[in-house]
């Protein structure tokens, strides 16, 4: 991919005001897929081919439900059990995708079975076969996409890089799972030059997976960056942007609830 300048990043903590309205909602959305479009636009792509997927953690219903009046169709959620509740809440509103991004535990496989529809941080062959088998059970398939560390931090799930090739030769034998791409988290940090080679290395990673990638397995996406440098993976690829802040507001619950420790 041609060398594209930096852009400036909006910092960690990048949060758009509150939400409060179907109005705010439609602000922060209108806001940030213009930005969504700047970036493609220095990137030489097309807006159409960036989801995004709205992070809706710690958000209660009542805020989703404008959010949904503004359009929005898609959730994002760490918390399986969270994501879960609110999904069975909000049954009575058509169109909704549940995205299940954060680490998931054998033990709550069965719940993912039950309602999402997309899971973004597979990294394990046991949480693989038991979703697998819980899916079967349920008649129902799941789109996954395999998460990547990326910047080798310990406090980050995810495969390593050169885990990844075997990992996804043996995904073929849980037929539920649908393989659509890679997902990572960058660094988190204000620094471009820190956090580009984040993104660097899973397109890269993709390229190279693609060449033997088994039957049935599609590497198309790539879901990377959140909302202070979303624009940056957008410039380095990404299919997936996965924005919270900059859509609902500030959260008041740390961050360190939802990303833990890692292994």
């Amino acid at each position: 991919m041609p060398e594209t300048p930096l852009p400036a990043l909006h910092g960690t903590g990048t949060a758009a005001a509150r939400a409060a309205t179907v109005a705010d909602f439609r602000h922060n959305l209108d806001s940030v897929r213009t930005r969504i479009a700047a970036a493609c636009a220095r990137a030489g792509r097309e807006p159409a081919s960036v989801r995004l997927l709205p992070v809706s953690k710690t958000v209660d219903e009542a805020r989703l439900r404008l959010a949904y009046e503004a359009g929005v169709r898609d959730f994002g959620e760490n918390k399986v059990q969270e994501a879960a509740h609110k999904a069975e809440a909000m049954a009575d509103l058509a169109g909704l995708r549940w995205s299940v991004i954060g680490h998931l535990q054998t033990n709550k496989a069965k719940v993912v079975a039950r309602f999402a529809d997309e899971f973004q941080a597979l990294d394990s062959l046991r949480v693989a076969e038991v979703l697998d088998r819980r899916l079967q059970a349920e008649g129902r398939g799941l789109d996954v996409l395999v998460q990547v560390n990326t910047s080798g931090e310990d406090s980050k799930f995810g495969l390593a890089p050169d885990e990844v090739a075997p990992f996804i030769r043996k995904l073929p034998a849980y037929p539920a799972l649908r393989v659509r791409g890679l997902m990572t988290l960058a660094v988190f940090s204000p620094d471009p030059d820190r956090v580009r080679p984040c993104f660097v290395r899973l397109r890269e990673l993709r390229g190279r997976l693609r060449q033997d990638a088994p039957d049935g397995i599609a590497l198309d996406e790539l879901s990377m960056g959140m909302s202070g440098d979303f624009e940056l993976a957008i410039i380095e690829g990404a299919t997936v942007v996965r924005v919270g802040q900059a859509i609902f507001g500030p959260r008041t619950t740390p961050d360190s609830r939802y990303w833990p420790p890692g292994r």
